[in-house]
């Protein structure tokens, strides 16, 4: 039987289908609103830089493409 490991508990759930498993990689609704939250309140970063290009509002970028 496969098993997962909860990113937030570290709990370890065992299932034999993945209909039984409907929130993962979490083992429940809390784990993933606990994560959500974590999300929100910028306590995670995705740590690559954004290029300048993506920077610029989107109404720049369609007036840079047609130049």
């Amino acid at each position: 039987m496969p098993t997962l490991q909860c990113p937030i508990c570290q709990r370890r759930i065992r299932y034999s289908s993945f209909e039984e498993v409907p929130y993962r990689p979490f083992c429940g609704q809390h784990c993933k609103l606990i994560d959500l939250g974590k999300w929100l309140n910028e306590e995670y970063r995705i740590s690559e830089e954004v290029p300048d290009e993506h920077r610029r509002p989107p109404e720049d970028r369609a007036q840079a493409e047609k130049e």
